[in-house]
Protein backbone atom coordinates (compact mmCIF):
# COMPACT_ATOMS: atom_id res chain seq x y z
CA UNK A 1 0.00 0.00 0.00
CA UNK A 2 1.14 3.52 -0.74
CA UNK A 3 0.07 6.73 0.91
CA UNK A 4 -0.49 9.76 -1.31
CA UNK A 5 -0.81 13.42 -0.36
CA UNK A 6 -1.74 16.07 -2.93
CA UNK A 7 -0.99 19.76 -2.70
CA UNK A 8 -0.98 22.84 -4.89
CA UNK A 9 -4.64 23.38 -5.57
CA UNK A 10 -6.31 26.76 -5.29
CA UNK A 11 -8.26 29.50 -7.01
CA UNK A 12 -6.99 30.86 -10.30
CA UNK A 13 -8.39 32.97 -13.11
CA UNK A 14 -9.08 31.50 -16.51
CA UNK A 15 -5.87 31.36 -18.53
CA UNK A 16 -3.75 30.96 -15.43
CA UNK A 17 -1.57 28.10 -14.24
CA UNK A 18 -1.25 25.81 -11.26
CA UNK A 19 1.14 23.01 -10.38
CA UNK A 20 -0.15 20.10 -8.37
CA UNK A 21 2.17 17.81 -6.44
CA UNK A 22 1.56 14.36 -5.05
CA UNK A 23 3.98 12.98 -2.46
CA UNK A 24 4.07 9.22 -2.02
CA UNK A 25 5.24 7.06 0.84
CA UNK A 26 5.03 3.40 1.81
CA UNK A 27 5.38 1.25 -1.28
CA UNK A 28 8.26 1.47 -3.75
CA UNK A 29 7.05 4.49 -5.68
CA UNK A 30 9.30 4.06 -8.69
CA UNK A 31 7.88 0.64 -9.61
CA UNK A 32 4.40 1.88 -10.42
CA UNK A 33 2.65 4.06 -12.93
CA UNK A 34 0.84 7.06 -11.49
CA UNK A 35 -2.24 8.94 -12.58
CA UNK A 36 -4.21 12.11 -12.01
CA UNK A 37 -8.00 12.12 -12.02
CA UNK A 38 -10.58 14.80 -11.30
CA UNK A 39 -14.15 14.96 -10.15
CA UNK A 40 -16.47 17.91 -10.57
CA UNK A 41 -19.70 18.28 -8.54
CA UNK A 42 -22.37 15.95 -9.83
CA UNK A 43 -20.03 14.21 -12.24
CA UNK A 44 -18.11 10.96 -12.23
CA UNK A 45 -14.40 10.81 -11.59
CA UNK A 46 -12.56 11.19 -14.88
CA UNK A 47 -9.07 10.43 -16.11
CA UNK A 48 -6.75 13.41 -16.61
CA UNK A 49 -3.23 12.06 -17.13
CA UNK A 50 -0.98 9.09 -16.41
CA UNK A 51 2.74 8.42 -16.44
CA UNK A 52 4.76 5.22 -16.58
CA UNK A 53 7.10 4.15 -13.80
CA UNK A 54 10.12 5.61 -15.59
CA UNK A 55 8.38 8.75 -16.80
CA UNK A 56 9.09 7.76 -20.37
CA UNK A 57 5.46 7.35 -21.37
CA UNK A 58 2.65 9.78 -20.67
CA UNK A 59 -1.05 9.77 -21.53
CA UNK A 60 -3.62 12.54 -21.43
CA UNK A 61 -7.33 13.02 -21.72
CA UNK A 62 -8.24 14.86 -24.91
CA UNK A 63 -9.70 17.71 -22.85
CA UNK A 64 -6.31 18.57 -21.32
CA UNK A 65 -3.90 17.56 -24.05
CA UNK A 66 -1.54 20.41 -24.90
CA UNK A 67 -2.36 22.29 -21.68
CA UNK A 68 -1.43 19.87 -18.88
CA UNK A 69 1.87 18.06 -18.32
CA UNK A 70 2.41 15.12 -15.98
CA UNK A 71 5.88 14.36 -14.68
CA UNK A 72 7.53 12.51 -11.85
CA UNK A 73 10.68 12.61 -9.75
CA UNK A 74 11.35 9.12 -8.44
CA UNK A 75 14.17 10.36 -6.22
CA UNK A 76 11.62 12.54 -4.41
CA UNK A 77 8.73 10.05 -4.60
CA UNK A 78 6.63 12.79 -6.16
CA UNK A 79 4.43 13.14 -9.21
CA UNK A 80 3.39 16.51 -10.62
CA UNK A 81 0.66 17.94 -12.79
CA UNK A 82 1.48 21.25 -14.44
CA UNK A 83 -1.74 22.88 -15.58
CA UNK A 84 -1.58 25.80 -18.00
CA UNK A 85 -4.25 27.78 -19.85
CA UNK A 86 -6.79 26.76 -17.27
CA UNK A 87 -10.48 26.96 -18.12
CA UNK A 88 -13.54 27.17 -15.86
CA UNK A 89 -14.44 23.63 -16.92
CA UNK A 90 -11.22 22.42 -15.30
CA UNK A 91 -12.75 23.21 -11.91
CA UNK A 92 -12.82 19.99 -9.86
CA UNK A 93 -11.21 18.10 -7.03
CA UNK A 94 -8.02 16.58 -8.39
CA UNK A 95 -6.76 13.22 -7.12
CA UNK A 96 -3.52 11.41 -7.68
CA UNK A 97 -3.50 7.65 -7.71
CA UNK A 98 -1.08 4.74 -7.87
CA UNK A 99 -1.59 1.77 -10.18
CA UNK A 100 -2.42 -1.55 -8.54
CA UNK A 101 0.17 -3.42 -10.58
CA UNK A 102 3.53 -2.89 -12.20
CA UNK A 103 4.35 -3.18 -15.89
CA UNK A 104 1.57 -1.12 -17.38
CA UNK A 105 0.01 2.35 -17.55
CA UNK A 106 -3.71 2.36 -16.80
CA UNK A 107 -6.25 5.10 -17.36
CA UNK A 108 -9.40 3.88 -15.62
CA UNK A 109 -10.07 4.51 -11.92
CA UNK A 110 -10.66 0.82 -11.22
CA UNK A 111 -7.05 0.04 -12.11
CA UNK A 112 -5.67 2.29 -9.38
CA UNK A 113 -5.50 0.95 -5.85
CA UNK A 114 -4.27 3.91 -3.81
CA UNK A 115 -5.70 7.42 -3.82
CA UNK A 116 -4.87 10.72 -2.23
CA UNK A 117 -7.39 12.86 -0.39
CA UNK A 118 -7.77 15.29 -3.27
CA UNK A 119 -7.03 18.97 -3.78
CA UNK A 120 -9.55 21.55 -4.98
CA UNK A 121 -8.86 23.48 -8.17
CA UNK A 122 -11.21 26.35 -8.95
CA UNK A 123 -10.92 28.35 -12.16
CA UNK A 124 -12.89 31.58 -12.32
CA UNK A 125 -14.07 33.09 -15.56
Amino acid sequence: QVQLVESGGGLVQAGGSLRLSCAASGRTFSNYAMGWFRQAPGKEREFVAAISWSGGNTYYADSVKGRFTISRDNAKNTVYLQMNSLKPEDTAVYYCAADRFTGRVATTPEDFGSWGQGTQVTVSS
